[in-house]
């Protein structure tokens, strides 16, 4: 009793607050059947690239201001979990561009949920490989090819972890790296060296971008050696690309059609991605900006062929924001209901019986948080001042994309011998137009 009573208040006040908790996700589910059901499509896509190794696509889900994207999310992590993914909720921020690989790595690995376990990701995943395994065997000879995907750091690294058991500061090093931190050439070669083992590998220099990416591969692949189905990437608040300057958001743009497996060349096998964007964002910057013209217009102004090559792939990722799966406005049949299932939790979780409230304006303006916000404030009152007549007013929240370069900052370098982007010897366009 007292735990259904602690659950229904946790739900309560995440709602109040409108950021969606597991109690909240999983006392009201999901009010979008079709979005749930090309999720699970996704999900059995990404089982079989495991093993084909081809990259599943991803998609965009597009709603307003408190349509319910991010509970939308939390819930299709539930849904991913169960089938044995590990997921991952990210929210783009100022320390989370979408446009810097580095940085989106490192919050996807560092907040990883492991189906059943608890702890740091890598840790639990690297702790279920069987080393005699088919699908580790698999993994190990794919991370071993000397022409291969990856940069041999992973296939050293690969062979160490394996033969260093009673080594666990080593070990623990090893697994920083995996998840996005710099490890000193010297100590692998000193690693390698100690082990007697005559084994060479090849240790260049190597850009943060790349390794980044390599990361994804690398980590997708031993969560299948380790048997998980996959790796799931819930990307929230991408609309937060619109106040970067235009360069960052045809970086963006493009890590778009990168992240749903839209980009010729580039795999990544086992994961699958869902983005969640507001509904205005293509009629505020793609249209009002001229977006679609004007990035790749200037991209390919410059004569690089890195430019055109990354106006090919912006592109891509603003079409894909042009067709996004759109949460649709709360019908009356969805909002009667959400009624009486937020009414029993405030009645388990204060228990009172909450009496009938007037809601918000029946309009397709009105979203779910809204209405629902609406609903525990007048309950709050009435609970607490009985004799009151509470009288409540909402004001609308507009979404700023006014440009702020405050969020842009520079990708952070990666490994011993990482190339800096502001390096004078590397012929690179800084697109901070």
């Amino acid at each position: 009793m007292l735990e259904g009573r602690v659950q229904a208040r946790r739900a309560i006040e995440a709602l109040r607050a409108g950021v969606p908790n597991r109690d909240a996700v999983l006392a009201l589910g999901c009010a979008h059947p079709d979005i749930e059901e090309a999720f699970r499509a996704q999900l059995s896509a990404a089982r079989e690239s495991g093993t084909a190794g081809t990259s599943p696509a991803g998609f965009l889900v597009a709603g307003g201001f408190g349509a319910g994207k991010s509970h939308l999310l939390r819930y299709l992590q539930h849904v991913a979990l169960a089938e044995q993914f590990v997921t991952s909720h990210i929210v783009i921020s100022k320390e989370t561009p979408l446009y810097d690989p580095a940085k989106l790595y490192r919050a996807a690995i560092g907040g990883a949920i492991v189906p059943g376990r608890r702890g740091a990701a890598l840790a639990q995943i690297a702790s279920e490989l069987d080393w005699r395994g088919p699908q580790y065997v698999d993994f190990y000879k794919w991370v071993q090819q000397p022409n291969g995907e990856l940069d041999q750091r992973f296939a050293a690294t690969l062979f160490l972890y394996e033969r260093v058991q009673k080594e666990p500061e080593l070990q623990e090093r090893i697994l920083a790296f995996w998840a996005g931190a710099p490890i000193q050439i010297g100590e692998i070669r000193r690693a390698l060296k100690q082990l007697g083992e005559r084994v060479t590998y090849t240790l260049d220099k190597v850009d943060a971008t790349t390794l980044a990416r390599q990361r994804f591969r690398f980590a997708a692949r031993l969560m299948l050696a380790a048997g998980y189905a996959g790796w799931v990437l819930l990307i929230d608040e991408v609309e937060l690309v619109g106040r970067y300057s235009m360069g960052q958001r045809a970086r963006s743009y493009a890590e778009i059609a990168r992240r749903t497996g839209y980009l010729k060349g580039e795999s990544y096998p086992g994961i699958t991605t869902v983005l969640a964007i507001t509904s205005d964002f293509e009629a505020a910057v793609l249209e009002a900006r001229n977006d679609r013209e004007a990035v790749p217009g200037k991209l390919r102004a410059s004569g690089r062929d890195s430019d055109a090559l990354l106006a090919s792939q912006a592109e891509r990722g603003m079409r894909l924001i042009g067709k996004p799966l759109k949460l649709a406005p709360p019908g009356k049949r969805a909002i009667d209901a959400t009624y009486e299932q937020v009414r029993a939790l405030h009645s388990q979780a204060y228990q009172w019986a909450p009496p009938p409230v007037s809601s918000a304006e029946r309009a397709t303006s009105t979203s779910m948080r809204e209405y629902i916000r609406w609903w525990i404030t007048e309950w709050d009152l009435h609970r607490l001042f009985p004799d009151y007549a509470p009288n409540v007013e909402t004001l609308p929240v507009a979404i700023d994309y006014t440009e702020d370069h405050e969020l842009e900052t520079p990708s952070d370098p990666d490994g011993e011998g990482a190339i800096r982007e502001s390096d004078p010897t590397i012929d690179r366009h800084r697109l901070d137009w």
